[in-house]
């Protein structure tokens, strides 16, 4: 069976665990690995100060915090994302004001916004897809002053919007080092990206339980208290020691995906002339980090029997999110705004394709020659 998703690996992460086993030092987090892996994104990303976290969750809700959400605030954001990116701010007291998603990359409709806006709107949350950016001037320039921009940049390390990176454009930024993203830190993990100079000490004492202990540690004060609200929020040292060294190859992985992302959306170019499916969309503002390759189907029944297809042909394909306003919980802490043209439609019709560092050459023809068969019987 060739699976969905491997995480990637190269050596490097190993040697870097070992060190740090071997010196037998700090393992609880913020030691040297943590400082070494958010200075490399302070400096590649030109970001004010990012937070190794337990996950991309931690990061969300440390975001949420620091967004000063309280019980009756609204914040707005796509029904097609993670439980996460919703959740997070629902913990806070927040109702949840979901929109519906463009036909063209899956993100958050900024057309949509100004309907969802109210005098509670507190935080808009764009929700990068696939690695592909969101409008973020348009949605920043909608959300002006007032109103603070939290972006879910899970998927999106190694991607830009106008030249810029992913999770540095808005107040806050959030990464996701999840075994099924780009770059892994061991299974789990997440950064929180600071951009607003006013949140970083804060965020420092959110991070560390509700303690100034961070500024213990600097020598700025003689002791450490309990200050505000907070959470344990530290990654561990061996996350971090594994997720530097997938840093120290992180060209060499975005380029292989990429490579493979590309191989793909030439082999299907043909099958979308003859409208068999649609391919990714990518804006010509937006550099992607091959994240993830999709086809847009017909619609659920084809998509069952696609899937079902490369299964018996040893292949694992899978779909995606649920949208969150068609659920349980998305019903009691949240609503849909405007007209769901595109969120629950898309959410039926997408099919992602194995795409991973490890992905041989052999094994993703193998992939192309199914889905060609597949089409071929469909004709």
């Amino acid at each position: 069976m060739i699976p969905f998703n491997k995480p990637a690996f190269t050596g490097t992460e190993e040697n870097h665990i070992r060190n740090l086993v071997r010196l037998q030092s700090k393992l609880s987090g913020d030691g040297e690995y943590t400082k070494k892996c958010e200075k490399w994104f302070e400096k590649n990303l030109n970001v004010r100060r990012t937070l190794l976290t337990p996950s991309c969750t931690h990061a969300l809700e440390m975001s949420a915090i620091l967004a000063e959400i309280q019980a009756g605030d609204e914040v707005i954001l796509p029904s097609y994302t993670f439980v996460s990116t919703a959740n997070a701010f629902v913990l806070r007291g927040a109702k949840i004001k979901f929109i519906d998603i463009r036909e063209d990359t899956l993100n958050l409709d900024e057309s949509k916004l100004e309907s969802a806006i109210n005098k509670k709107t507190k935080v808009i949350v764009p929700v990068h897809y696939a690695g592909v950016s969101c409008e973020m001037d348009s949605i920043c320039e909608i959300a002006g002053e007032k109103i603070m921009v939290v972006e879910d940049a899970a998927q999106g390390v190694k991607s830009f919007y106008n030249n810029r990176p992913l999770g540095s454009i808005g107040a806050m930024g959030c990464f996701s080092f999840h075994e099924t993203k780009n770059f892994t830190s061991g299974g789990e993990g997440g950064l929180l990206l600071v951009n607003n100079g006013s949140l970083v000490e804060r965020a420092e004492i959110i991070r560390e339980k509700g303690t100034n202990r961070s500024k213990f540690f600097r020598g700025m004060v003689d002791k450490y208290s309990w200050v505000d609200v907070g959470s344990s929020y530290l990654a561990s040292e061996l996350q971090a020691a594994y997720l530097l060294g997938q840093l120290d190859s992180i060209d060499e992985i975005h380029n292989r995906r990429i490579e493979i992302w590309e191989q793909y959306h030439l082999a299907f170019k043909d099958l979308e002339a003859k409208e068999f499916l649609r391919r990714p969309i990518v804006p010509k503002n937006c550099q992607h980090n091959a994240h993830m390759y999709y086809l847009i189907l017909r619609d659920l029944d084809q998509r069952e029997r696609f899937i079902d297809f490369l299964k018996t042909n040893g292949i694992m394909s899978v779909f995606h999110y649920v949208p969150l306003h068609t659920s349980e919980a998305g019903k009691k802490f949240g609503e849909f705004v405007g007209v769901d043209q595109n969120t629950t439609r898309l959410s039926e019709q997408i099919v992602r394709l194995p795409l991973y560092y490890s992905l041989t050459q052999k094994d993703q023809e193998k992939v192309i020659n199914c889905v060609r068969q597949f089409f071929g019987s469909e004709s």
